[in-house]
């Protein structure tokens, strides 16, 4: 394939567009794959723009696996366990009922849209998406609980969907349906895929175990969604649980296996690459309109509209009807160790919480094109249609609309997450208090350092201690962030001094590269 020149301008203008938007969300505080979504559908419609066709595997082969295992990787074991009997009924229930409703509702209310190819619309269309949920959520300022439920919902749900998916396709392109070897096939991809990544991660987990460079031990761990996925889908069972899988096992035990420094880069490397797929991802899925709609001629655009607007409907009637009783029921689960608070507010943010995304447009543009009689798969292009219609609806609609129902619910995070990280610096100064005593009668420790660290540390103590006092008068925090905006100026002043050494030419750029790298990691350690 070669670029023309027009190509590479329409390239180029499509990659300011990208800079432009993303500049914007950040200015606007709007969560960047709404404007990302908006942005490529605007782009798509501008003529000279060349048309972009998405291919189904650079997202459920090439860009799914890492996104799902990092996402996995970051997510809280404990938040998991504790949430598990919420996020099994978000996650499966959820899923299949929304199959059901968007495919009675799309039958009945859409022409020509037959039993098979509404049940594939249902299943497209069933799971939220493991990034847009997860991105829009935390930059809303959602409760801890309430993410810790949309994160796991997403993680899972996905797994689930598919394989509706694959079977739903299997009987419209076949024409046969059995019930009960679709219940057991779907049971064998759940056990399958859990067991696959649960055995790559053993494997991983040993090598990774050797490896103390950096850089490799990062690139393990980039690839490490691709051990699990590949493997699981080459066994005809689930590659999406398989990364999931893979990925809160490895989440739980990576900080133990890895230094410092690998912990340190690898946290900014994950940063990066999750940014830059979400966004080539949400700005791929706007280009896609204009090339569905081509093959859509044979409709009005009122029409179109109207149809994607009863399915979005359904989809988000689906999510109400099952999340409310839900909620209320997760709440009276009297084994749950923090049942849900104020479960009527929270089956309403948790019922406009269901963002679709790239796995839902990503499983429509896999649709054969033809069944096995030779016939062209029935409604193909409409699916594909409607299905963006929700993605548009769910992030734009819905996620738009987040900061004002937050405000009109009142829902506040509890503080736990803050409350425990108090917690855990006063433990870990204690500790090393104790230790400090015990070193104290060693040659090698002076008495002068032996004071100042003492010091240092008590202080430390007293400051996160005050933060538990309610009748703290706040003047020990107040001494801590004047001394820490002291250090600040003075880091700054340090980093001058190294730049203006490098402009000299008196310092190699390697030199001022790992100077600068201590001097902000001095400032990264002021925040605790």
């Amino acid at each position: 394939m070669t670029f023309s020149p027009e190509d590479s301008l329409a390239l180029l203008a499509i990659l300011a567009a990208v800079a432009l938007l993303l500049v914007a969300a950040e200015r606007t505080s709007i969560p960047y794959p709404i404007l990302l979504v908006v942005g490529g559908l605007g782009l798509g419609f501008i003529p000279g723009i060349p048309e972009f066709q998405l291919p189904p595997d650079l997202v459920l082969v090439a860009v799914l696996p890492p996104l799902l295992y990092g996402a996995a990787f970051f997510t809280s074991l404990r938040d998991l366990r504790e949430n598990a009997f919420a996020i099994t009924l978000l996650a499966i229930g959820l899923v299949l009922c929304t199959m059901v409703i968007v495919a009675v509702v799309a039958h009945e209310l859409i022409p020509g849209l037959g039993w098979g190819s509404a049940f594939v619309l249902g299943a497209v269309v069933s799971p939220t998406d493991p990034t847009a949920a997860t991105a829009i959520a935390e930059r809303l300022g959602l409760p801890r609980r309430l993410v810790a439920l949309i994160e796991g919902e997403s993680l899972v749900n996905d797994g689930t969907a598919l394989v509706a998916y694959k079977f739903a396709v299997i009987a419209v392109v076949s024409g046969t349906f059995s019930f009960g070897e679709a219940a057991g096939s779907f049971a064998f991809n759940v056990v399958g895929g859990i067991g696959v990544g649960l055995g790559v991660g053993f494997l991983v987990r040993q090598l990774r175990r050797r490896v103390t460079d950096p850089a490799l031990a990062i690139t393990l761990s980039l690839a490490s969604g691709y051990f699990a996925y590949l493997p699981a889908i080459a066994l005809d069972v689930s590659g999406v649980l398989a990364a999931v899988t893979i990925g809160v096992y490895m989440g739980w035990y990576t900080p133990e296996l890895t230094t410092w420094q690998t912990r340190l880069q690898g946290l900014a490397v994950w940063e990066i690459t999750f940014f830059v797929l979400n966004a080539l991802l949400f700005v791929l899925i706007g280009l896609q309109l204009p090339a569905i709609l081509d093959a859509l001629g044979g409709y009005s655009p009122a029409r179109l509209v109207g149809y994607a607007a009863v399915v979005s409907l359904a989809v988000v009637a689906a999510r109400f009807l099952w999340v409310i009783p839900g909620t209320y029921l997760t709440a009276r689960v009297r084994r749950m160790k923090r049942p849900i608070q104020n479960p009527g507010r929270a089956s309403i943010i948790l019922g406009w919480a269901g963002m679709r995304g790239a796995v839902s447009l990503a499983a429509a543009l896999a649709l054969p094109l033809t069944t096995d009689a030779g016939d062209a798969f029935p409604n193909r292009d409409l699916i594909i249609f409607l299905t963006f219609g929700v993605i548009l609806a769910s992030l734009v609609i819905q996620g738009l609309s987040f900061p004002t129902l937050l405000k009109l619910v009142g829902l506040e995070d509890e503080g736990r997450v803050e409350k425990e990280e108090n917690k855990a610096r006063i433990y870990a100064t204690e500790a090393a208090l104790a230790r400090l005593e015990e070193l104290a009668d060693e040659d090698w420790v002076r008495d002068d350092t032996l004071e100042r660290i003492r010091g240092m540390f008590n202080f430390r103590r007293q400051r996160f201690r005050s933060r538990f006092d309610p009748e703290s008068d706040g003047e020990i925090e107040s001494r801590s962030l004047d001394y820490q905006r002291l250090l600040r100026e003075l880091l700054i002043a340090e980093r001058e001094a190294v730049f203006d050494l490098r402009r000299e030419r008196r310092i190699d750029d390697l030199v001022m590269r790992r100077v600068i790298r201590d001097l902000d990691l001095e400032e990264a350690r002021l925040d605790g």
